[in-house]
């Protein structure tokens, strides 16, 4: 079961942790689409910047109401940090165009798109909404892979040189200990993952596309039908004459009853993962989101 969490107390905490530097040592002004992005820019930018995330672990980043207090933060930002590909799009061009910051707009050296920065996965070979919610460009859940993370970070800390060259040493210095601490971590989740490995999950959506990349999990099946569709009986049904899976993987956004109805007629075990930083007790940073991923999954094995 996904563990409770009180978001409104979560988004006050990770306030005060982030806007907790004196304004006068924060040169640059991030906004950060999403918490994981928020936490990069955090860690990679140290006290030369402040950070403000506009979404909290729980809301969809799909769907956020473009509201005057979003307008107000992109519209102070220098570097604005989000993930692109599609994902934003139902809200972020509405408060670009209402904050009119030049700074920040694509093209621009403040404008970042971390899904840019990688190889996509999942490219739709045609658009059409009967399909469900496509992204053209590919499937934009690109935190789950510590690999691509690390090229965006990499990007990522160059852009911050690019922007901030008064202090480019200290995120030079940041992006070198950044580095040297996600490579010991990948070395122990590649030696505490390889149970994993050639191991079949069926997903509630599709955002762990990255991650079985990663993991070499096989992805036989999810409970929408359709990306963004609800599963309908019929659909579970047919899933439930499929062989076992290993899992049934689901996010703390998702409603849990669909894949506890499955569980509960195939035997494989439901696993809530957390989709960011923040979304479950214990994943409070980069590299201990990937440390409750792993250990969840293999403790459902168990």
């Amino acid at each position: 079961m996904a563990t409770h969490i009180d978001w409104r107390a979560w988004a006050l905490s990770a306030g005060l942790g982030l806007l907790g530097a004196p304004l006068a040592s924060a040169q640059l002004q991030v906004f950060a689409c999403e918490p994981e992005w928020a936490a990069l820019a955090q860690e990679l930018g140290g006290e030369e910047v402040d950070v403000y995330s506009a979404t909290h672990p729980g809301m969809d980043p799909h769907h956020v109401q473009a509201k005057p207090s979003l307008v107000a933060r992109l519209r102070a930002a220098d570097l604005s940090v989000c993930t692109g590909a599609g994902l934003e799009v139902g809200w972020l061009p509405l408060v670009q165009r209402r904050a009119r910051n030049a700074r920040v707009l694509p093209g621009a050296p403040g404008h970042f798109e971390a899904a840019a920065e990688v190889d996509l996965l999942d490219r739709p070979a045609r658009l059409d909404r009967a399909d469900g919610d496509l992204h053209g460009e590919g499937n934009p859940h690109v935190l789950l892979d510590p690999r691509r993370l690390e090229q965006i970070a990499r990007s990522l800390a160059l852009r911050l040189q690019q922007l901030d060259p008064e202090n480019a040493h200290r995120h030079r210095a940041r992006w070198d200990a950044f580095q040297a601490r996600w490579r010991e971590a990948e070395a122990r989740w590649s030696r505490q993952s390889t149970p994993l490995r050639g191991r079949r999950a069926i997903v509630h959506h599709q955002e762990w596309v990255y991650l079985f990349d990663w993991l070499g999990i096989e992805r036989v099946a999810a409970l929408e039908p359709k990306p963004g569709v609800p599963p309908s009986l019929q659909h579970l049904s047919a899933l439930a004459e499929l062989p076992v899976a290993d899992w049934v993987v689901v996010s703390p956004l998702d409603d849990p009853k669909a894949a506890h109805w499955l569980s509960a007629r195939t035997g494989a075990p439901v696993v809530v993962l957390p989709h960011t930083v923040g979304a479950l007790d214990g994943a409070d940073d980069l590299v201990l989101l990937f440390d409750v991923v792993v250990a969840a999954l293999l403790q459902a094995l168990r």
